[in-house]
């Protein structure tokens, strides 16, 4: 049994993630949808607004038949580290046939030029007189790109979406692997845009959830856990800041300092940041340090394939994948008992816990079966 893999935040499921899912079926056929899922923290370095277990039942009753976690240490990572973890899960599975994206030009042979790009030795010689000029990374990036292959092609990594599939598409080429790339066009409002009638963005439907105009079971922000996130962040040495990923060109100095001195957390991102320090970077490396993470120690690859929710058909893909899969397939809780990373996930979500609108207690982790609708 093959099947469609897709990566997502969920952030949460809504109309534009539905619809990806038909148009991809209605493209490729109706085969068992396998998502890999960020957990209860997110890329843009927040929580996610609903926990893990309620996203994954939205997404199940959304049109996919199987999710799987993406662990922490990814899911808060640059996009290039976010994408080369969730393919590997995705290529550890044994099953997926495919990986389908969202993207703002809806050209994949676009796309995968511009990933080719990012792979050269000229693009990479570029990158560095650019960066020498002490302009920002993301700007850099996009100049080299257009020394090479023209203006047309180096705008598609303005859009965050074509982004993120050129991230894939890397990954998948990194992996060797046979999963194709497919993308479906970004319907509806922009990422982090407002309202549509159809097709609103997540941000707008996490400001809706947050302000309590749709309904919510005890959302989630990094705001609500400020104080315990700020005092986490004062009790660090300067060397804990240089221990965090992608820290370098001075960020991990910058970044102690502007907790020594900020009092809220937007005070903090605000005195760290610079023309050089992207926004996002800097709330990763904030929550990083907030949940105890550092970068020595951890696997270079996910160790396992953890088992959010499944629906019938992902039952089934389930039975297929435990002769196919690369990876130990994890589907009861207690099973990832004494696993490092797992144990990791579950100080996690305790930590996430305190970032609800009503705190909830320890042990989540280890008490919330899998979704079986």
């Amino acid at each position: 049994m093959k099947a469609i893999g897709i990566i997502a935040e969920y952030n949460p499921f809504h109309a534009g993630h539905a619809l990806h899912i038909r148009e991809t079926r209605r493209a490729l056929g109706d085969l068992p949808v396998a998502a890999v899922m960020s957990g209860n923290f997110v890329q843009r370095g927040d929580c996610a607004v609903l926990d893990k277990w309620t996203r994954t039942r939205m997404a199940l009753e959304g049109g996919a038949d199987l999710v799987l976690e993406l662990p922490t240490v990814w899911a808060v990572s640059s996009a290039e580290r976010f994408a080369r973890g969730a393919a590997e899960i995705l290529a550890a599975t044994g099953v997926a046939a495919c990986l389908s994206f969202g993207s703002e030009c809806g050209d994949v042979d676009s796309l995968r030029q511009v990933a080719a790009c990012l792979d050269s030795e000229a693009y990479r010689a570029g990158l560095r007189r650019y960066l020498d000029e002490g302009i920002p990374f993301a700007a850099c990036r996009q100049a080299a790109v257009r020394d090479v292959l023209g203006r047309d092609l180096s705008d598609l990594l303005a859009r965050p979406n074509n982004n993120l599939g050129v991230e894939y598409i890397r990954a998948l080429n990194a992996l060797n692997s046979e999963i194709r790339p497919f993308t479906i066009p970004r319907a509806g409002a922009d990422h982090d845009g407002g309202p549509h009638p159809e097709y609103p963005s997540a941000s707008c439907l996490r400001e809706r959830l947050l302000a309590g105009t749709l309904p919510a079971d005890n959302p989630a922000c990094l705001a609500y856990g400020e104080r315990w996130v700020l005092a986490a962040l004062r009790t660090m040495g300067e060397e804990d800041f240089a221990a965090l990923p992608d820290s370098g060109e001075g960020l991990s100095h910058r970044l102690y300092q502007a907790v020594r001195q900020g009092r809220t957390l937007e005070e903090v991102y605000a005195l760290a940041k610079t023309k050089r320090y992207a926004h996002a970077r800097i709330r990763r490396l904030a929550l990083w340090g907030a949940l105890g993470l550092r970068t020595g120690g951890l696997p270079e690859r996910p160790p396992y394939l953890r088992v959010l929710g499944a629906g019938e058909r992902g039952r089934a893909l389930l039975r297929e994948m435990k002769s196919r899969s690369a990876l130990p397939v994890i589907t009861k809780p207690a099973h990832g008992r004494g696993i490092p990373l797992l144990e990791l996930e579950a100080r996690c979500t305790d930590l996430y816990q305190l970032c609800r609108r009503e705190p909830g207690p320890c042990g989540a982790e280890w008490t919330s079966s899998p979704v079986m609708p």
